[in-house]
């Protein structure tokens, strides 16, 4: 046996722990809708600047011919 089957094993006879799983999950959807809430208000944030230049007339969405 090597060294991974052993590492294998050592780790399945460790109790599952509901307690930690449930802190592991919490910590990874907070922080993976903390990211996609960051994603979110940036491509607002593009969106509105946009809006607003387009409406000061500093771009344009016709091409020029």
């Amino acid at each position: 046996m090597g060294l991974a089957s052993h590492a294998v094993a050592a780790t399945a006879k460790i109790k599952p722990n509901p307690v930690k799983e449930i802190i592991a999950g919490l910590v990874i959807a907070i922080s993976g809708g903390a990211m996609w809430k960051m994603y979110q208000l940036n491509d607002r944030r593009k969106t509105a600047e946009f809006y607003a230049m387009l409406d000061r007339g500093e771009i344009t969405v016709v091409v020029d011919e």
